[in-house]
Formats: C-alpha cells, structure tokens, sequence
C-alpha cells in the first residue's frame, strides 16, 4: 500500500478546533515534525482540511 509523508510547515495557532483535532489524528504533535501514514480515503480527508498548514508527498 502507498505512503504519505506528511510535514506540518505553518502553525496551528489561530487554526479551528477540528482542524487541529485532525493533525493530532494525522500524527502530527509539532512544527517540522514528519510522519508516514497510509495513503487512504481518510486519510485524504484529513489531509484536505489542513492542505494549508502542511506539506506532503506520496510515497510509493
């Protein structure tokens, strides 16, 4: 199955409560911090509602 390598780039601060609830979710604790999840309809989900604080790449 493909990865994602997920990279939070910008802060959560300021950002709504289900938008931080999903990158607590993704994985993602801290600025900088990388994580590798499955790449997935969830997944996808969540990375569509906070594409503006992260950066990310599939993995194959």
């Amino acid at each position: 199955m493909a990865k994602i390598k997920i990279t939070q780039v910008i802060s959560k601060n300021g950002e709504t409560k289900r938008q931080k609830e999903n990158l607590r979710c993704l994985g993602i604790r801290r600025m900088h911090q990388t994580v590798e999840v499955d790449d997935n309809a969830v997944t996808r989900g969540q990375l569509a509602k906070v594409a503006h604080l992260v950066k990310y790449e599939v993995i194959d």
